[in-house]
């Protein structure tokens, strides 16, 4: 329930909660499996908020779900936006979730059952500390003057995939791969 995501600035390893919010954890994981996150960039950075990736334009308006198109919010009271280094998908509003995903740099309470939170940050927080100090563009935007790269992501372990475990559609249940 571990991926790795190998920046410009170190390494995040961050523990996914697949048994909590499977659907966003499968999404989150096989794009992760596909390279989508390879080379991509944070395009978004506010110190003492967060930092925003996972679109491949790097513009904050692209990237797909494994799905094509949104799929659903996964809210639970056990995961909460209550630490630095929570990890959750970025959106639209209810229920658009896509590829973006988001880093806390500290709590962030108004968030809850706003944003899914897929993992937190386990190790590595020296790297998260660097990218919180990287300069921005300011306000609206807050691009990073200096590119804050995504090289690519290390898949520690994916209890998903080992038990065969797909979500063959957005909304539908999950299947055993082999059905």
């Amino acid at each position: 329930m571990a991926v790795t995501l190998h920046t410009s600035l170190g390494d995040l390893k961050i523990e996914l909660a697949c048994d909590i919010v499977p659907r966003s954890a499968f999404n989150f994981l096989a794009l992760c499996a596909s390279g989508a996150y390879d080379n991509t960039i944070f395009h978004r950075n506010i110190a003492g908020f967060m930092a925003q990736g996972g679109d491949p334009t790097g513009t904050g308006k692209g990237g797909e779900s494994i799905w094509g198109g949104t799929f659903d919010d996964e809210f639970t009271g056990d995961l909460r936006h209550d630490r630095r280094g929570i990890v959750s998908m970025a959106n639209k509003g209810p229920n658009t979730n896509r590829a973006q995903f988001f880093i806390t740099y500290g709590k962030q309470p108004h968030l809850n059952n706003k944003n899914t939170v897929i993992g937190r940050v386990i190790d590595g927080f020296e790297a998260l500390d660097a990218m919180e100090r990287v300069p921005t563009t300011g306000e609206k935007k807050y691009r990073p003057l200096s590119e804050i790269t995504i090289r690519s992501v290390t898949i520690h372990a994916n209890p998903l995939a080992d038990e065969d475990i797909v979500y063959p559609s957005r909304t539908g249940p999950p299947q055993k791969a082999s059905s």
